[in-house]
């Protein structure tokens, strides 16, 4: 099985047009089928790290990338970063700040909580769909993840 078959994309994106757009992108490059939209930082923080006794994020395969909206609402974006890069089940799991924030506040912080790649946000729609391709390509197809 091609890693990108077995591979879970976690789209973090509360603007439904950014997040249609993202996921169409993804389908037209055939890079993954799995793609699993949350619509805030609070919803994001549930599934990785559920209160109940099973832990969901030991059904995600190793093989999961995020991708990550900073300005969300309930919890930011950075919030979930953060959370996700301080715990042992999920901090070798990559993730990509997809956002329109060009703030150097922003771009630091995110590196200082170890982000893997911060990428603006396109305005143009071709643009925008033909960067989403390329990073999807790079992350499901030739990045190599690490074993849980």
């Amino acid at each position: 099985m091609h890693q990108s078959e077995a591979a879970e994309i976690i789209l973090v994106e509360d603007n439904d047009y950014d997040a249609e757009l993202t996921m169409r992108a993804l389908r037209q490059g055939q890079i993954t089928r799995r793609i699993r939209r949350l619509t805030n930082g609070q919803e994001a923080l549930d599934y990785l790290f559920p209160s109940d006794t099973v832990s969901k994020i030991d059904d995600c395969p190793t093989s999961s990338l995020v991708l990550l909206d900073l300005k969300l609402p309930l919890v930011s974006g950075l919030e979930v970063l953060r959370a996700i890069k301080h715990d042992g089940r999920t901090k070798t799991m990559p993730v990509v700040v997809l956002t329109s924030s060009t703030e150097d506040q922003d771009i630091n912080a995110c590196y200082r909580l170890g982000v893997n790649s911060y990428i603006v946000k396109p305005v143009q729609f071709r643009s925008f769909m033909e960067a989403v391709q390329q990073l999807g390509l790079y992350w499901m197809s030739l990045n190599k993840f690490p074993m849980r």
